[in-house]
């Protein structure tokens, strides 16, 4: 394995995590394309390298790039394991959610600041297996690529549509949409938008000390509003489609600010005080494995 990993903030890459309908940056030209093994097996896709100025971006479509990988299925460590071991220090994630309240619009966008996780078969951590690390998620996306983010993104939405900054991410397991009852519990919890997704690359992220934030792109009312129509495939693809273009070009935009700014992130040193386990004590096997976010406090 190469040194990558290590790489120094004013060198680290920006990851982009690509959801439904986003399956490449369209704006610039790939560079290259990596296939990389990791101990948690395949990520979902190969990396493409694409370059913005001095920050090279390295791209990676979250359920494969036929779609072949459902909310559950995603082989979520793979894929940011991966991006860790290529030196990406931050991710900006686009996805595909439903609103959960009135003000925030189909193709709207919104860049939320909490989860409530649902999900109930996900991969909850790379701290197992006899190496224990509680990581800090009281503020679970960094709040300074949040804020980059945010800003970029209120000069390039188009007129008529919003980019809400803040708001809770409600993430189910999916893949069936969901129900009307539930859907109507989540608005009284107070939450913005709903998706299957972010929650479980956030936590993963932090773990991998690796700033993450998400670009949540809103393609419906979820199905407690029954005044709109249901809730469908192609209703998600259309608005999805035309999500897209917006889309790529915040994300080319907040990368030029990125290779300007190079933002630190407590996300950066969130096992500073999170590793528990003494490095003599930890199982050779498992060691090997998380070794790409330990070295540098078990070196």
């Amino acid at each position: 394995m190469n040194e990558e990993h290590l790489l120094p903030i004013e060198k680290s890459r920006l990851g982009i995590i690509g959801g439904s309908g986003f399956y490449s940056i369209q704006t610039i030209n790939c560079l290259k394309e990596i296939e990389i093994d990791t101990p948690y097996g395949k990520p979902s896709d190969s990396i493409k390298i694409f370059k913005v100025g001095n920050l090279e971006l390295a791209f990676i479509a979250r359920h494969g790039k036929n779609h072949q990988f459902n909310p559950t299925e995603v082989p979520y460590k793979a894929n940011i394991w991966a991006l860790r071991s290529i030196g990406v220090r931050w991710i900006i994630a686009p996805s595909a959610v439903g609103s959960l309240q009135e003000q925030i619009r189909p193709l709207d966008i919104v860049i939320p600041d909490q989860f409530i996780d649902r999900t109930n078969n996900r991969p909850a951590s790379f701290f197992n297996e006899g190496i224990v690390a509680h990581v800090n998620m009281g503020d679970p996306f960094c709040t300074n690529l949040s804020r980059i983010l945010h800003e970029v993104g209120e000069k390039y939405i188009p007129s008529g549509r919003q980019i809400h900054k803040g708001g809770t991410y409600l993430a189910m397991e999916g893949p069936a949409f969901s129900t009307r009852a539930e859907s109507n519990l989540y608005r009284k919890w107070g939450c913005s938008i709903i998706g299957m997704t972010n929650h479980t690359e956030a936590r993963l992220a932090k773990e991998a000390e690796i700033a993450y934030s998400s670009l949540s792109m809103v393609t419906d009312y979820d199905c407690w509003n029954q005044t709109q129509e249901e809730v469908s495939v192609e209703m998600v693809l259309n608005n999805l489609k035309i999500n897209t273009e917006v889309a790529n070009k915040i994300v080319y935009e907040t990368a030029k600010e990125i290779d300007i700014l190079r933002p630190k992130s407590s996300s950066h040193k969130a096992l500073e005080i999170g590793l528990m386990t003494p490095k003599n004590k930890a199982p050779f096997n498992t060691l090997s494995k998380v070794k790409i976010f330990t070295d540098s406090y078990w070196s």
